[in-house]
């Protein structure tokens, strides 16, 4: 496979890039290929507060973008936040949030994009995470268009879109994953409690999470 100028990552939460990505960006990272991470939101809408609590409603998004540095840091890409409001991107002006992924795609200049499968990944804010990043790109010169991987992980979703197009084996990789997953502590300290036997025996139960990284490649018309 041909090796990538840069990498963009596009999705809506600190820790997103961690659960979906994090394997391939540690595999893109390792051959030379600059990555950067847009987190579109801080997450503060974010159901975990620490465990035990440490957080409030009102300091949660200050903890989660010492988080998402923290990650960043693990896995050597840059990441950039958007200042978006957690919870609401379903709602916000799409054209106007397109311009400001314009400009990011602008000054990256990758060759690969990834981001969520609209409809196909779950939470409000993936989708229509999605939904902006593929109009976003439809709307380039088809020149100038970089290539576009999307992460579907609702149940079921391989009956209505097929199997993946790209499996990544990242199990080499599966214990500096988990090292960030847990940089965003104030969200995986409680379940992350007992995964590094699990890794460590390659549980089945744990294959699309620590062992492989599964993408559908978006085909523009």
């Amino acid at each position: 496979m041909e090796k990538e100028r840069a990498v963009l990552i596009i999705f809506p939460h600190p820790d997103d890039e961690a659960f979906g990505t994090s394997g391939s960006i540690i595999d893109f990272v390792s051959q030379g290929v600059p990555v950067t991470y847009l987190c579109m939101t801080l997450g503060e809408m974010g159901r975990n507060l620490g465990s035990p609590f440490f957080a409030t409603r009102e300091t949660l998004p200050l903890y989660r973008k010492k988080e998402l540095d923290a990650a960043g840091e693990v896995l050597g890409c840059k990441m950039i936040a958007m200042g978006l409001r957690d919870k609401t991107i379903e709602f916000l002006d799409y054209d106007k949030i397109s311009a400001q992924v314009l400009d990011i795609i602008d000054a990256v200049n990758p060759s690969l994009i990834i981001s969520h499968y609209p409809q196909y990944a779950v939470h409000p804010d993936h989708n229509a995470c999605g939904e902006i990043v593929v109009k976003t790109l439809k709307e380039m010169p088809s020149e100038k268009r970089p290539k576009l991987w999307l992460s579907a992980f609702s149940k079921g979703c391989e009956d209505e879109i097929g199997q993946p197009d790209i499996v990544r084996d990242i199990k080499k990789h599966a214990m500096k994953k988990l090292e960030a997953l847990r940089a965003h502590r104030s969200q995986t300290e409680a379940m992350s409690k007992g995964w590094e036997k699990l890794i460590e025996k390659n549980d089945p139960s744990l294959k699309n999470r620590f062992l492989t990284e599964r993408f559908w490649t978006y085909k523009f018309g």
